[in-house]
């Protein structure tokens, strides 16, 4: 029997997991920490990430390994893959780490990106600044994700405090400043290539956030076959260059009809949970497809789907599970405030059906204005 490992025991850990078990799949996680939630399915082994103790007792103990946590250290992944194979390659998972590198390789790719500068100094930010204009977002160049590591610099006044707060990073973890875009959607293509170059996508995503965490996604999103078609050459052409193995997500900005690369998520990705229930092949299950060289599933859509995720608290149950349609997801984590603890997905065969379901789960949740964006898109088409 096949073992998979996986570093890091999130959610997405646990769904992996969840749908690798009809393919008669064991599993093996290594986490920081002892109550990661994917180990209430499979074995979990703690340690960090460059204790080679650990990473040495978990590649004895699989055959293939692959990760559901973007920060996990690349020279560990890379260890790693000298031992057992390890898929994305720790390559792509070096790029993703790195906004800069990120960025800088989606410009020789020719996909479009706001403008961005490196920052090293204070001088720097006041010349990108000045270049760049304003406003403009001060992030760091690792370790930063739903929103954190990053300063929304409004007028050129606001870069003193921008310093104050991520200035010290600079030497550390890296700085770069990026042009704002004033977006009209975001959008995401959530895709997997095989071990043999196969490449295939999910429809394109249409996502909402709320304090740079994701509240909801809408799948398909609205899209001529014009811009879909480009997003998914973007997608592929990503693929190929890296050389990638696995699910992945490409985040993209919407304006005037130009699509603007955000970033590379170099695993499942929050905005295709939809997918276990909203298409023929889930990413999760297609994800583990790919890592062992198995045949890509179907990824049509099954009708429309709407992802909304909880942040903070799970709400009751019953006025998801009451709709014909609705799907529940506890990751059985603590409460905790900004933390993901689970997720619900509703579906329908027609938009205006998925937009009564969600407004009626809105409303009976107290959720109206998280469910208000994709009600409108729905009643829109």
């Amino acid at each position: 029997m096949t073992t998979v490992g996986i570093l890091g025991g999130g959610q997405l850990a646990r769904m992996m997991a969840l749908s690798g078990a009809p393919l008669g799949l064991r599993f093996l996680v290594m986490d920081t920490v002892a109550d990661a939630c994917a180990g209430q399915f499979a074995p979990l082994i703690v340690g960090d990430w460059r204790d080679e103790g650990a990473l040495a007792e978990f590649a004895s103990k699989v055959d293939v390994a692959t990760f559901d946590f973007e920060n996990v250290p690349a020279e560990s992944a890379q260890w790693l893959s000298q031992r057992v194979p390890v898929f994305p390659s720790p390559g792509a998972l070096a790029v993703a780490q790195d906004r800069l590198a990120e960025k800088t390789l989606f410009r020789e790719l020719g996909i479009p990106v706001p403008d961005f500068a490196d920052i090293t100094s204070r001088a720097d930010l006041d010349n990108a600044i000045a270049r760049l204009g304003t406003p403009c977002i001060l992030k760091t160049r690792r370790l930063g994700y739903d929103g954190k590591g990053q300063f929304r610099i409004k007028t050129a006044a606001d870069a003193a405090a921008a310093w104050d707060a991520l200035g010290a990073q600079a030497t550390t973890v890296g700085l770069i400043l990026e042009g704002f875009v004033a977006f009209e959607r975001e959008l995401s293509v959530v895709a997997v290539r095989g071990r043999d170059g196969e490449f295939r996508t999910w429809p394109l995503t249409e996502n909402w956030h709320v304090d740079g965490v994701l509240s909801a996604s809408l799948a398909p999103a609205k899209a001529d076959a014009a811009l879909a078609a480009v997003a998914f050459a973007h997608a592929r052409t990503l693929a190929e260059a890296l050389d990638y193995v696995g699910v992945f997500a490409l985040e993209l900005f919407c304006r005037d009809g130009v699509l603007l690369a955000n970033e590379l998520a170099p695993r499942v990705h929050n905005s295709g949970h939809w997918t276990i229930e909203g298409s023929e092949t889930s990413q999760f299950q297609n994800h583990l497809r790919a890592v062992l060289g198995l045949p890509l599933g179907d990824t049509r859509m099954v009708g429309t789907a709407c992802m909304l995720n909880w942040i903070g608290v799970m709400p009751e149950a019953n006025a998801v599970l009451s709709e014909a349609g609705g799907h529940w997801h506890d990751y059985g984590k603590e409460p905790r405030a900004g933390r993901k603890v689970g997720h619900a997905t509703l579906r329908a065969d027609a938009s205006h059906e998925l937009a009564a379901t969600l407004h009626r789960v809105g409303a009976a949740l107290g959720r109206a204005a998280q469910v208000a964006p994709a009600v409108e898109a729905l009643r829109n088409r």
